[in-house]
């Protein structure tokens, strides 16, 4: 499959990065580690982090309804972002905070539904800005997700972050949470904003039920198959997220995808070439749709896509460790995986 890289990026090889990382800070000295808030961290991305950040010697913080589903070495600590409470202290002096809350969009594209993705992310920003606000010690650096569906179903243009807006209800919902982020009264903070692409892990997401359909002689292309998926290894993912922590040089909006799409048809192709199994005609939309409707999925997520490319990452020389879709799903799938908590690339920033 030819797919779009900087060519100046290293590829690893499988089950290694592709340079060596710094060890992780010496967590027997007297001061205290920093401390790193996730905000709606019991989630796929947030459970990763949650690792990922104590491997590379921070203090790990959940804000959770769902305390019981946090384990060590993170802390739970539980939140409704409707009410105040103890939660709000676990603010003060932190290094970073990063909010990750919102409904799953993996449902049915109900009325209630559509109201609980919209609400449950405007909510999340506005009580966390209001217990920043509150802070005699406010976080050093705010982290806010978003996603690249920003730009809508945006066919061949190439997306990097200065690209239009698209239409529909999902773009709509990324541009007020956005708009929530943007515009919310801070005292001075470091903001980063990390639109998100398609992350693949055999762990969680949609990768493993995708493999298991190509496993299963099912993996076929949803629709025409030319709708693009900007995805990107959850371990870069991951080093990402480490560095928009550390590196006081990240500052505003970043999309969180390699440089490599591939279009649904490529995807799928990876797939079936991976398990050695045959071409598929393309599945019809509207069995995607019946299909999706009977899982209590939303269609949209198969038949829409955006060519996306991480322009202001590639500007701070942010390099991938897996910057091309066939080696990636290799890795994953088939060979040595990396650590799910690799040690951090930069050393954490101390709380201020």
């Amino acid at each position: 499959m030819t797919e779009t890289t900087e060519t100046s990026i290293p590829r690893a090889a499988p089950g290694r990065p592709a340079r060596p990382l710094a060890p992780a800070p010496d967590s027997t000295r007297d001061a205290p580690l920093p401390k790193v808030v996730l905000a709606g961290g019991s989630g796929f991305l947030g459970r990763r982090l949650q690792r990922v950040f104590a491997a590379a010697g921070y203090e790990v913080v959940v804000l959770t309804r769902r305390p019981g589903s946090v384990a060590a070495p993170a802390r739970a600590v539980a939140w409704d972002p409707a009410k105040f409470g103890p939660w709000t202290q676990e603010l003060e002096g932190a290094a970073a905070v990063i909010n990750l809350a919102g409904k799953n969009v993996d449902c049915r594209p109900s009325a209630a539904n559509r109201r609980e993705i919209l609400k449950s992310r405007l909510n999340s920003v506005r009580a966390l800005a209001e217990a920043v606000r509150r802070c005699a010690q406010p976080p050093a650096t705010w982290i806010q997700a978003s996603s690249l569906a920003i730009y809508g179903d945006a066919g061949p243009l190439w997306c990097d972050e200065s690209a239009p807006l698209g239409d529909g209800f999902a773009p709509e919902v990324c541009t007020q949470w956005e708009a929530s982020f943007a515009k919310a009264p801070l005292p001075p903070l470091r903001k980063v904003l990390l639109r998100i692409g398609f992350v693949l892990s055999p762990e969680a997401g949609a990768l493993p039920v995708l493999a298991r359909l190509a496993k299963w002689f099912a993996g076929a292309p949803a629709g025409s198959g030319r709708q693009w998926v900007s995805w990107i290894h959850a371990h870069d993912m991951d080093r990402i997220f480490l560095r928009a922590v550390a590196d006081p040089a990240l500052v505003g909006t970043f999309n969180a995808c390699t440089a490599g799409p591939a279009t649904n048809a490529e995807l799928m192709a990876e797939l079936r070439a991976l398990y050695r199994r045959p071409w598929l005609p393309a599945m019809p939309a509207w069995l995607i749709r019946a299909a999706a409707w009977l899982l209590h999925s939303d269609a949209s997520l198969a038949l829409t896509g955006r060519r996306g490319l991480p322009g202001r990452l590639m500007e701070v020389g942010f390099r991938f460790d897996y910057p091309a879709l066939g080696p990636a799903l290799d890795e994953m799938l088939l060979g040595p995986r990396l650590p799910a908590a690799p040690p951090a690339h930069l050393a954490p920033a101390g709380a201020h």
